[in-house]
């Protein structure tokens, strides 16, 4: 396996977005279970649209939504049924898309861009603070690269998955600046195929190792955090084509599996060199659901709307995905 430590990007800052005070009103509260409602709703643009990407702030009970139809970054309360524009898109900071989402302790988002720098000299990811300020505005090292999903590691930098080959990047701030570096590279290990490659990652419960997936064919491929090498995760015989969001509760892990319709439920072992098949239970039929977080005890999952062509409301996170 090839690991490479490339040059270092300094963040460019495209602008700075200031968004709504964590004290603003999300939305109403619905009765359920615990006070908190069931299904959050989005607020989705007139012409449509469509979302992907989901993150947690434990601490302060908050998630983000990310719309791949123009970028703009949505945020809720996991006590309020309605999320509000957190962000806007259509070239803010440089971003028309995006996808993945993850927040780190000190409340920072990091946005994965999707193809949003394939071919343009636009942004790949950004990171922002708690209140909307950005942060970063990076370029992944590379040409081709589609950041699809990313997650903390155990040095508190985040790690972002790229959908297009088997790489795994690096961003963190350093004494010059917020930096991407390439991290992993595993082309020589794991096949490009045609499609999605690697998407969903999270960490071990043991922190030594990263499990990420590659939708397109199923697998799931464990990266050592110490030093970046990878190997296949023994699945089995599991059916996991098509996983997307992972989540990982101790040693259970959910692999949300979209346009399959389907979520698996399987125990990691052996420091995540071994994910035995639990459950695979369909989910509803008029949803393709994406990326997946824990928010206060309760797994949230993204409708992406991706089945439509012109995608229409109702949009939203909901907790039950047979529903």
């Amino acid at each position: 396996m090839k690991r490479i430590a490339t040059t270092l990007i300094t963040a460019t800052v495209l602008g700075t977005t200031l968004g709504a005070t964590l004290g603003a009103t999300l939305g109403a509260v619905p009765a359920s279970g615990h006070g908190r409602p069931a299904t959050y709703q989005l607020t989705g643009d007139p012409d449509g649209s469509k979302f992907e990407g989901i993150g947690a702030d434990q601490r302060r009970g908050l998630f983000y939504v990310s719309e791949v139809t123009g970028g703009e970054i949505h945020r809720g309360s996991a006590g309020r049924s309605a999320a509000t524009e957190w962000l806007a898109g259509d070239g803010t900071d440089g971003r028309y898309t995006a996808r993945g989402i993850t927040v780190d302790k000190a409340g920072r988002v990091y946005v994965a861009g999707g193809p949003n720098g394939i071919g343009t000299d636009r942004p790949d990811l950004w990171v922002y603070a708690a209140d909307g300020t950005l942060l970063a505005a990076l370029r992944a090292p590379g040409t081709d690269v589609f950041l699809n999903d990313v997650a903390i590691g155990p040095d508190g930098a985040a790690y972002f998955t790229n959908s297009n080959d088997a790489q795994v990047f690096r961003v963190a701030a350093g004494r010059s600046g917020w930096r991407a570096t390439l991290w992993a590279d595993a082309t020589d290990t794991i096949e490009r195929a045609e499609g999605f490659n690697l998407g969903g990652i999270v960490l071990t419960a043991d922190r030594k190792a990263f499990v990420v997936a590659q939708g397109n064919t199923g697998l799931l491929w464990r990266f050592s955090t110490r030093t970046g090498a990878v190997s296949p995760v023994d699945t089995g015989d599991a059916d996991l084509v098509n996983a997307d969001g992972l989540v990982r509760q101790g040693t259970r892990l959910t692999v949300v599996r979209n346009f399959s319709r389907m979520v698996a439920t399987l125990r990691l072992a052996d420091g995540g060199r071994r994910a035995v098949l639990l459950d695979q239970e369909a989910s509803s039929a008029d949803r393709v659901l994406t990326t997946a977080k824990v928010l206060r005890g309760r797994i949230l999952y993204v409708d992406s709307k991706f089945e439509e062509t012109v995608a229409s409301g109702p949009y939203e996170v909901v907790t039950d995905p047979t529903r």
